[in-house]
């Protein structure tokens, strides 16, 4: 199988710094906010050098994914939109009926990332009290309860958080949307077993990952079915390794170092393994972040989320995704600062490689 790769778009806002100074206004031209005009723009070049998809992410600070996506979908040809949704602020047949209609609305380019939700304090913002476990439990009800609706069943459902009477949706689409599930912890791996196409975790060292993508892979056997994995790093890709790493380290000396102690606190007290486990990579320290060749733990310090970085030059990105594609990932997610012009970067200096070497189809 070819590598599915996929860029991000930034409906949070975008710039050139990983985090705004902890105190004070931001550098001049070092923030953008949202606008439907350079989301457009994102959009479109991703589309043009053949990325697959675009993760649409779903936060406190970022535009409607739902919205975002339909608004888009007329305006590219062939890039899937993967919209995060959280399970427990939807019911899961509207969200069977949503789905069918983007499907709808852009051709059959719909993806769904469900995050469960790993930061407990934005959870409760939404009025969702649940814990790590249950939250992961009412997921796996969830995509349960999602897949038959899907199908146009007429069905009653009582479980633990849902209860449908006379579940419907009465106008399924053909091909219904591809399912990834986040998350690195065992509660994670066992719903995406259960229920997923897609394990999605965060851009570790590639033992750390070929582990725990066997882990899952038995839970899937356990189940009777396969399952596909994917991660999601930022990318620093320039014409030689030196320009790129200079980037890495300029980066690093934006961030306020009163930023990195606050997320540093933040990132001890999750309830996110994933969190956890950017956090380990590099303790704190700002020093020694090359955490295995060309992958760099820098954005941990101060960015929730995914904290590494592929750096280097085209070749050395290339030869990183390469080794992950053999490592069994069949879907990867790059993002980078700031998006459009990085799509340009990657779009011009990696991906030709990428499609010349194979692992890209086209």
């Amino acid at each position: 199988m070819s590598l599915q790769l996929h860029w991000f778009l930034p409906t949070h806002g975008d710039g050139r710094e990983v985090a705004q100074p902890s105190s004070g206004p931001p550098p001049p031209g070092a923030r953008r906010d949202v606008d439907p005009d350079y989301l457009r723009q994102v959009a479109l070049a991703a589309d043009r050098f053949g990325f697959t998809g675009m993760l649409v992410p779903f936060g406190m600070f970022c535009e409607d994914p739902w919205l975002v996506s339909a608004a888009l979908a007329a305006d590219t040809r062939r890039i899937r939109f993967m919209v995060a949704m959280r399970p427990g602020l939807i019911s899961p047949v509207l969200a069977a009926q949503s789905a069918a209609t983007l499907q709808r609305l852009s051709g059959g380019r719909l993806q769904l990332n469900v995050v469960t939700g790993g930061d407990a304090d934005e959870q409760r913002r939404y009025g969702d009290w649940l814990s790590h476990d249950e939250r992961y439990a009412r997921t796996g009800e969830f995509l349960d309860v999602f897949r038959r609706a899907w199908t146009g069943e007429r069905f009653d459902h009582t479980g633990t958080h849902y209860r449908i009477r006379a579940g419907l949706l009465t106008r399924p689409y053909p091909v219904a949307p591809e399912i990834f599930v986040g998350g690195s912890s065992d509660a994670a791996r066992e719903v995406a077993a259960a229920h997923a196409d897609v394990l999605l975790a965060w851009g570790e060292p590639p033992a750390a990952m070929a582990e725990a993508m066997g882990r899952a892979r038995e839970l899937a056997g356990a189940h009777g079915r396969t399952l596909s994995f994917g991660t999601r790093f930022h990318v620093i890709a320039r014409d030689t390794s030196a320009q790129a790493w200079q980037v890495a380290r300029q980066l690093v000396d934006g961030m306020d170092p009163a930023r990195i102690r606050q997320a540093q606190q933040r990132f001890r007290s999750t309830e996110s393994q994933g969190q956890q486990r950017m956090a380990a990579l590099h303790g704190g320290r700002t020093d020694d972040l090359e955490v295995y060749p060309n992958v760099w733990a820098g954005y941990g310090l101060v960015r929730p989320g995914v904290g590494t970085a592929l750096v280097g030059s085209h070749e050395d990105v290339a030869d990183r995704i390469e080794e992950y594609h053999r490592l069994g990932l069949d879907h990867l997610i790059l993002s980078a600062q700031p998006h459009l012009e990085e799509a340009y970067v990657v779009g011009e200096g990696v991906l030709p490689l990428l499609r010349k070497r194979g692992v890209l189809a086209g």
